[in-house]
């Protein structure tokens, strides 16, 4: 009997790669979604394709905001670096050796996180088409089928906000809602998320997040009174360098939860934290860190300091979203849910099948890989030239 499931002939040459193509794809979105240092009516990804020598394909994604704002890569750089080093280094390879790849690809590029991420998703996706198996089940087994989701308000515009939350919660969809803070000034911020506390009081939840825009000073004086709104997560109010100052807002009394987000690219980011007692929560995203595995590492970390485990986005489609519900639905907890909404906020999807959203929940999709298939007219018509 074999050691593992990889280790057979037959499949070990199944799963040989026998290439790697990128594509970046950009789809406008149903309205501009604006952070603390820009803004998109456009999302952009770069789409992988792995194929095997057994003719099966998988398929990745990697996403980012408004070109290299967000971390240091664009999807141009992603596309360059894979089709000049990440590829080379892993064609020839058999793509179950997921740790052996891995390695390959640290060595061939140093971080390139989003593009390692797309490059691993497309594996997982591959080899579980290859053996029947959901991508899941390559990573220990579900313990979930659905995860509560939340919408994020990112349009600056508070009447327009109301509106939006409004249409998510009748049509149950969300009920937890992220407002996006830190473009405007601090008092502008306060005053806006004063009124959607108002009108959306008792009938849903409020998460804010600075995407780094405060100093410690402005998050100790805009913490509290986010706490008196009674929003529940306040996500990198203060720049990810800067553990010390999360460390210390999280101990001043009247400070809600904090969740950490772009401090926290890798496992050892997430030992520095927890040492620290910076944060209540962390963000988990494919691109941060490096794929499905980087992720349960980031996430074993954050289990063993206590440190709650939370779904975080950068729009993706329903490709890149259900590779991020393939590693979330194996936590044993996921207390804060995640956020995956980003195929909602697309005027058109890259999947044959998007994602289901209902009774504010995503559902995890039941077929092979990553479960969900991308739509090759779809790839072209939004495909850059």
């Amino acid at each position: 009997m074999p050691d593992s499931l990889f280790d057979t002939a037959n499949l070990t040459r199944d799963l040989i790669i026998a290439s790697v193509r990128s594509t970046i794809v950009d789809v406008p979105t149903v309205r501009r979604h604006k952070l603390s240092q820009t803004s998109v009516t456009a999302q952009s990804y770069v789409i992988v394709q792995v194929r095997l020598a057994n003719g099966v394909e998988g398929v990745g994604e990697a996403a980012t905001l408004g070109g290299p704002r967000w971390s240091e890569e664009s999807v141009e750089a992603m596309k360059a670096n894979i089709d000049a080093y990440l590829a080379p280094a892993i064609t020839g390879q058999c793509a179950g050796r997921f740790e052996a790849i891995g390695l390959r690809l640290d060595q061939a590029a140093k971080r390139n996180n989003a593009a390692k991420a797309a490059i691993e998703t497309a594996l997982f996706d591959a080899v579980g088409k290859t053996v029947g198996l959901p991508a899941a089940a390559l990573l220990g087994g579900a313990v979930r089928d659905r995860i509560p989701v939340l919408w994020t308000l990112a349009s600056g515009d508070t009447a327009q906000e109301v509106e939006e939350a409004e249409r998510k919660l009748e049509a149950r969809l969300h009920r937890t809602f992220k407002v996006k803070i830190g473009a405007q000034a601090p008092d502008a911020d306060m005053a806006r998320m004063r009124h959607l506390a108002r009108a959306l009081e008792g009938r849903a939840e409020l998460i804010a997040d600075a995407n780094q825009a405060w100093d410690e000073t402005i998050a100790a004086r805009c913490l509290p009174q986010l706490a008196e709104m009674g929003v529940r997560l306040v996500e990198q109010p203060v720049p990810a360098w800067n553990i010390g100052a999360m460390a210390r807002l999280r101990a001043r009394p009247g400070t809600p939860p904090l969740l950490a987000d772009e401090c926290v690219f890798d496992a050892h980011d997430m030992l520095a934290v927890a040492a620290a007692a910076a944060a209540d929560a962390v963000s988990l995203k494919l691109v941060k860190h490096a794929g499905l595995l980087g992720v349960r590492k980031v996430a074993a970390v954050a289990e063993a300091a206590g440190i709650g485990l939370y779904g975080g986005c950068l729009l993706e489609s329903s490709i890149g979203a259900a590779a991020h519900l393939q590693v979330f639905a194996t936590f044993r907890a996921l207390d804060w849910g995640c956020e995956h909404f980003g195929p909602q906020i697309l005027t058109d999807d890259l999947a044959t099948e998007p994602l289901h959203f209902e009774n504010f929940h995503v559902h995890l999709p039941a077929g092979p890989g990553i479960g969900v298939v991308l739509d090759p007219d779809k790839l072209r018509r939004y495909a850059r030239s």
